[in-house]
């Protein structure tokens, strides 16, 4: 499986590191994000999100604990446990509307937890998954938790934006007091000797400006109550760790299956188209030259001189592809000798480093063998350079690649080049690619294996 680099080139050049127009820079604010915050669609949808949270964790909250304390008090008769499964289902459809509430207002993007497994149909079967259900119980621990934060976090929101506004506009609006109230203007301290309002220009101008510090100072602290929120939401109503790992486990093993049947059928068609056709070439060019040994021993002879070469061509095709499936320099002695096998083919001069004092499993020490040669490859068809170098070494419990080229860059994963292949192969095996390639080079790809000894 060749990588395109030419594919991969072609996104280089049209898109930057951060996927914007190079030639954008990205968009360019005039204000910067401290005074443009209080006017951000962002502020008010996060500050909307603290508004809702009081009133929905009342409703959650009650309804949590009014059907966990009934059920539990009916654990002595048989409906305690339905009316505690239907408490636990509610605060499941309840996490739901959170997960929504979050992803309309905080852009928080929360996968669906694992769905309840019932091993057959009925109200006694769904009530055992419900209350087996870890993600039931973390939706309740989610409801317990979150309205002692809510009516914490809505309290401190609501006053410092409500005080930060009224302050900055209070030139706006002070001449309410003595015109209404029958004071000089907003009471700042006063006794029955003595009082203090803010009524003259200074006095005015300073109140606006600590508005104004109030005003800047709020969106960022309500972001900083949201991520408290984003957290609860994240852990108690999100997919379990353990569930998130069983799902990357199911897609990798997914990616293995569809490779290795890649590979089978790559290895069936090479086999068909070359050294089987060969061989079939072979077998009657013999024939013929059998049949003409007794009247023309002249062109027999031609035939099988013409056989013999066949012969060579077909071994050196059966040779190529055993080294693509697993070369035996690599079982007998390793990545270092293997590698240098690999570099000696490229059409450009390869430095080889190998730093490795044990050698890691077959597994992963033929699929480090397998991503080097098809980025070496990469380099000799795509990548115009001049020079190139392959290191190898190990950081504690992960095997690190790396091969750098002075070729022309551009190079990336993305658009379903050859590289985005070679990413999920590595990603199946808990493994990671790194490609940076500005246009112009040079390209540096560095991948990273778990380490792992026999």
């Amino acid at each position: 499986m060749a990588t395109e680099y030419g594919q991969g080139y072609g996104h280089g050049l049209a898109l930057h590191e951060h996927g914007l127009p190079e030639h954008d820079g990205g968009r360019r604010h005039r204000l910067p994000a401290g005074l443009r915050a209080p006017f951000e669609a962002r502020s008010w949808r996060e500050f909307g999100y603290v508004l809702l949270s009081l009133p929905i964790s009342i409703l959650l909250f009650v309804y949590a604990i009014t059907m966990v304390s009934l059920g539990a008090g009916l654990l002595v008769t048989f409906l305690g446990i339905p009316v505690l499964a239907a408490g636990l289902a509610g605060c499941r459809g309840f996490g739901a509307l959170e997960r929504a509430r979050a992803r309309a207002l905080l852009d928080l993007e929360v996968a669906d937890p694992e769905p309840l497994r019932m091993r057959r149909r009925g109200f006694m079967a769904w009530m055992g998954a419900v209350l087996k259900s870890g993600t039931s119980w973390r939706a309740l621990l989610y409801a317990v938790l979150h309205f002692p934060w809510a009516v914490f976090s809505f309290v401190v929101a609501l006053n410092v934006w409500v005080y930060g506004w009224a302050l900055l506009t209070y030139p706006l609006w002070f001449w309410v007091f003595p015109m209404w109230a029958g004071q000089d203007g907003l009471q700042i301290y006063g006794d029955e000797t003595h009082s203090f309002y803010l009524d003259n220009p200074f006095e005015i101008t300073v109140t606006a400006l600590v508005g104004l510090l109030f005003t800047l100072a709020t969106p960022w602290i309500v972001r900083a109550l949201t991520t408290v929120d984003r957290v609860l939401v994240h852990g108690l109503l999100g997919p379990s760790l353990l569930a998130t790992r069983v799902v990357e486990l199911e897609s990798d093993r997914g990616v293995v299956v569809d490779t290795a049947a890649a590979d089978l059928r790559r290895i069936e068609r090479d086999l068909h188209d070359g050294a089987q056709a060969r061989l079939v070439a072979l077998a009657m060019d013999l024939g013929l030259a059998k049949e003409k040994l007794t009247e023309d021993p002249q062109a027999a002879a031609r035939m099988v001189d013409e056989a013999h070469g066949e012969v060579k061509t077909a071994l050196q095709e059966l040779r190529d592809l055993a080294r693509g499936i697993h070369p035996a320099v690599l079982t007998d002695r390793g990545l270092d000798a293997a590698l240098s096998a690999v570099a000696s083919r490229c059409t450009v001069p390869v430095e080889v480093q190998v730093d490795l004092t044990e050698r890691p499993v077959p597994a992963i020490e033929g699929i480090a063998y397998f991503t080097v040669s098809e980025l070496l490859q990469n380099i000799s068809k795509h990548s115009r350079a001049t020079w190139a170098a392959v290191d190898v070494w190990r950081v504690e419990n992960r095997l690190m690649l790396q091969v750098v080229d002075n070729g022309i860059g551009g190079a990336a994963t993305s658009g379903g080049s050859g590289l985005s292949g070679l990413a999920e192969r590595l990603d199946a095996v808990d493994g990671i690619l790194v490609v940076d390639s500005p246009v112009g080079g040079p390209t540096r790809v560095t991948a990273e294996l778990p380490w792992r000894t026999v």
